[in-house]
Formats: structure tokens, sequence, C-alpha cells
């Protein structure tokens, strides 16, 4: 089949890790040109997120031979990690069927941190058209894509996986009820509340009473509409946002900056008043100083700060999770079948032609009587048995 798959995620790298493979977009853009241009592969798609960075390649049969090396090198000259010590051993590396299996769970949320989290599904559709406008994406990755996103619909559908809708977004702001009992009365920055994950966490504060938002950003002027129908909703100048530490409770940052957000020292000379704070960092690289959470009074979190909120989670829709896994199975068949009759066309050509000028001397009959001898002869007794079951099953 000839689809590959480097994985760096939340399941087998420390957040440490991720950070150096947290690719900008101009960064996965040169990365799937190069697998391309430099690395064999006929196409390439890289998802990012702040949990996973995944490279998936298409390489057409028999050219696949060292594959993985080249991947691997590029890979880790983009990330400049090859000078990591144990770098490697943070890489998963999946081929044909598993690298299939994987993009379908991870589409669907069933690979995530949270378990049914809405986020990666378009972060997985974002992927594919990036690729597409690179001009690496083509018939074999679309496809690819394709059936997993339509898999991933009809599981949001048809199970319960995605009804009670958390995500690493909905974590943060449980984290903060969990630390400060509630927050209701209770003060909330939001940086990057105009990316996709800042954007969750401002939707869900919005819904809560009594809660007093503060969201940074660049431009005041481009505030969004719901900013301005929100009573408690301030929009505040973000380099304006160290002024109003001292009176938040909850400060979350989600942006996509490659520089901090929060740096200690500034922090620091703001919090005059001592009382219970949470900074919350949804950033992959980080947006806050992890030494803010050696301030008094002061509790940081980060997205792999979330495991034991997100295990609760996952407990709950186990059941949820198998029913989708079953809808997956159906959608992964039918991608493996279409791969295989997809590079097997030449060959069913052939035989077309071959069947048919056969049948034109010895009539349609002898024909088929020819190809099931050939197929007897050359076929191995497992592969039979499974082709004569294949047959009987359509006909019922």
């Amino acid at each position: 089949m000839s689809i590959q798959l480097i994985s760096i995620s939340h399941k087998n790298a420390p957040l440490s890790v991720r950070n150096l493979f947290a690719f900008t977009k101009d960064q996965q853009v040169h990365l799937m040109r190069a697998l391309v241009q430099e690395g064999g592969a006929a196409e390439s798609v890289v998802i990012s997120t702040c949990n996973r960075t995944e490279i998936y390649t298409y390489t057409p049969p028999g050219e696949e031979g060292h594959a993985f090396s080249r991947m691997q090198e590029l890979i880790l000259r983009e990330a400049e990690a090859w000078r990591e010590e144990h770098i490697t051993d943070y890489l998963r590396f999946y081929q044909d069927g598993k690298a299939i299996h994987h993009l379908f769970w991870v589409a669907a949320g069933l690979d995530s941190m949270v378990v049914g989290e809405d986020q990666i599904l378009g972060q997985v559709k974002r992927a594919q058209e990036q690729a597409m406008e690179a001009g690496t994406a083509g018939k074999y990755m679309n496809t690819f894509f394709r059936y997993a996103i339509t898999g991933a619909k009809r599981v949001k559908t048809e199970t319960e996986l995605s009804r009670t809708s958390v995500s690493t977004a909905t974590l943060a702001l449980k984290a903060g009820e969990e630390r400060l009992g509630s927050l209701e009365g209770k003060r909330v920055m939001v940086m990057g509340g105009t990316g996709q994950i800042g954007g969750i966490v401002l939707k869900n504060l919005y819904s809560m009473k009594g809660v007093h938002i503060y969201s940074t950003l660049r431009n005041v002027s481009l505030s969004h509409e719901c900013h301005a129908k929100n009573k408690s909703a301030l929009v505040i100048e973000y380099k304006e946002r160290y002024q109003y530490l001292n009176e938040m409770d909850v400060i979350i940052s989600a942006t996509a900056s490659p520089h901090y957000t929060l740096t200690y020292d500034k922090t620091a000379q703001q919090l005059r008043q001592k009382k219970p704070r949470v900074f919350v960092d949804l950033a992959v690289p980080p947006d806050i100083d992890g030494r803010i959470g050696d301030l008094p009074y002061t509790w940081l979190y980060n997205v792999d700060d979330f495991a034991r909120l997100a295990r609760e989670n996952n407990v709950m829709k186990e059941q949820a999770a198998q029913e989708a896994g079953g809808i997956l199975e159906e959608y992964e068949q039918d991608f493996g079948r279409w791969l295989v009759f997809q590079q097997s066309a030449p060959i069913l050509e052939e035989v077309k032609a071959w069947m048919l000028a056969e049948a034109e001397k010895k009539g349609f009959s002898k024909a088929i009587d020819k190809f099931f001898y050939r197929l007897r002869e050359q076929a191995l007794p497992r592969d039979l048995e499974a082709f004569f079951a294949d047959i009987r099953d359509m006909e019922r």
C-alpha cells in the first residue's frame, strides 16, 4: 500500500519534546515539499496540533525502500533536533494498515488526550487543505483523508462520543473551577481568543453566569461581535495585558506566538494582591514562562497537566468509543479496497484485455474457466479461500 506515518504525540513524547516539533505553518509547508522533492514521497500531509505532530506520506509501491529513514532525516532537520540525545526514541513509525487505522482514530478523536474532543477533526481537515494548497496532496492522500473525515463525521452523529463536548479548552476552565471553587464573580483573562482553542474558551465563558471576561486583542477595532453583546466582557489591547494581571483570578493563554505572552519578571512585578490565581497555558510551544507557577498563591497548568481530568472523561466515554471503532472499521476497509484497486488498475486492464481476447477465440465461458484455472494454479490456498468467501457474500 505504501502509506507511511511518523508520529510524535502526547502518548509517547513529553511536552518538551513536542515543543521541538511544533512547526509553524511555513515550516509545515516547507517540510511537506521537502518530503516530495527530496524524500522520495509522491504526496505528503502534516498535522500539527498542541498534542501531536504527524507526518503522512504516500510512496508508490516498489519505491518505499528507505522511506522512513528519509522522512526521519527531513523531520529532524526541520525541527533542528538532530543533535538532541535519544530524540528518535520519541518517534513512532507506522506503515500501511497501521498508518491508515491511526489517521481514522485521530480524526474521530479516539487517539486524543480527551477522547471525543471536537477540535481535532477540524485540524485534520485544515491539514489536508494546506497540503492541497502546497501541491503535496494528490489522489491518494486526498482520498485517504476524505474517508477518514467522513468516518469521523458519522461517529459524531451516530454515537455519544461528542455529545458532551469536552476538550482541552473546556478542561482549562474546569482547572480554574477546581482551584477556585467557582468562576462566578471571578475575573478571567483570555489571550488568543481569536484562535480556535481560545475561541472555544471564550464561547464557554460567555455561557457561564457572573464571570467577568477580559479578552486581549492586538487591535481592539477588530473586536468580535460577541464581545460587544456580552455585558461582562471587556476587550483590552494586548500590549496592556500586564496592567490587568493583578485584578485577574484566571489567566488563559492560547496563542501561536513564538515568544512568551507572559514572562516571569513582568508578571511578578504586577501581582501585588495576595490571592489565589490560576494560569493556564494551552499553547505549544508554551506561552507562559514556567517559573510563574512558583509564585505565591499561584497554580500553572499546561496541556500535559490535564491528563487526570481527561482520564475521567475518557472512562465515561468507553462504550461510545467502542461503537465508534466499529463505524471506523467500515471506512478503513472501504479505503483499503479503493487503494488496492487503484494501485492494481494496470493489472486489471491487462486481465480484462486477456479475457476479451480469449473470449473472442473460444467464447466467454471458456475464458472464465481459463481465468479460474490460472487463479487455482498461482494463488495461495488461504487467498483462494478468502476470494471464494467474498464471492459467496456477493451472492447473498
